[in-house]
């Protein structure tokens, strides 16, 4: 049976380590805009909106030829945004089966990558939240900004940490994941989520998913070869630029 599933970009304009960085150009676009173009070729999304807290988004997402809503500044994260999108479309007659919070700072994720996430929910009748993960180099495993996920045999998530997990002593060869932070939430469990409010591992790791696992919901990964490029910070955006200058040169055929 198909899925009808709702994208939404949470794209607030105050950022703390990077204000305005949803505007911040990458080639001809904004940050968002690459998210946002990539998610139109997705499969399983019947509909891609924009939830913002500033108005010069709002134009940027029209300008870029998605539709755009205004969300409550004061709202606490990405998925409260998504949330509210949804409890606000649902009251004027649109419900999905499925809601997923693309990242506004994931300009490189593919459409393949979106539709993969939405068909784990498919996959596994069980699970509540589809996301992804990709290997990553040893070199990267301390940085906190990369945030590491365990699966067990059936690519479920054990857990998610900035620490470098799985530990073992002597290891040099280790099956490091590095989590993207897409998210395909069924409908009702994204209510849920919402309401909950932070968890204490969610607090001490800073890394909302924790909060789904603590409250016993299972979380289905697809691990792939997905290129996570994601900006948080203004090096970040210099490094996206350098990957965006590297795709350009290769699609277009130089060496």
């Amino acid at each position: 049976m198909a899925v009808h599933a709702l994208g939404v970009i949470p794209a607030r304009y105050g950022s703390t380590r990077f204000e305005g960085k949803v505007l911040a150009r990458l080639g001809d676009k904004p940050l968002f805009g690459h998210v946002a173009a990539n998610a139109l070729g997705a499969k399983t999304l019947a509909r891609i909106l924009v939830a913002t807290d500033d108005e010069r988004v709002m134009y940027a997402a029209r300008d870029a030829g998605v539709d755009a809503m205004l969300s409550p500044a004061e709202l606490p994260s990405g998925s409260d945004r998504v949330a509210f999108v949804a409890d606000r479309l649902e009251s004027m007659g649109e419900r999905y089966d499925v809601v997923v919070n693309l990242q506004a700072d994931e300009p490189f994720l593919p459409a393949a990558a979106v539709d993969k996430a939405v068909g784990l929910l498919a996959e596994d009748a069980e699970a509540a939240i589809g996301t992804l993960a990709t290997p990553m180099d040893t070199n990267d495993v301390m940085d906190p900004h990369a945030v590491k996920v365990v699966l067990d045999r059936r690519g479920r998530a054990l857990y998610f940490s900035r620490a470098a997990v799985p530990h073992g002593s002597g290891v040099t060869t280790a099956p490091y994941l590095r989590h993207i932070g897409l998210y395909a939430f069924r409908r009702t469990y994204l209510q849920r989520f919402v309401s909950l409010g932070s968890s204490p591992l969610e607090s001490l790791e800073r890394l909302e998913q924790l909060r789904a696992l603590e409250d016993g919901a299972v979380i289905k990964v697809a691990v792939g070869d997905w290129p996570a490029v994601s900006v948080d910070t203004r090096d970040d955006l210099a490094r996206a630029e350098r990957f965006f200058e590297r795709m350009l040169t290769h699609e277009g055929g130089g060496a």
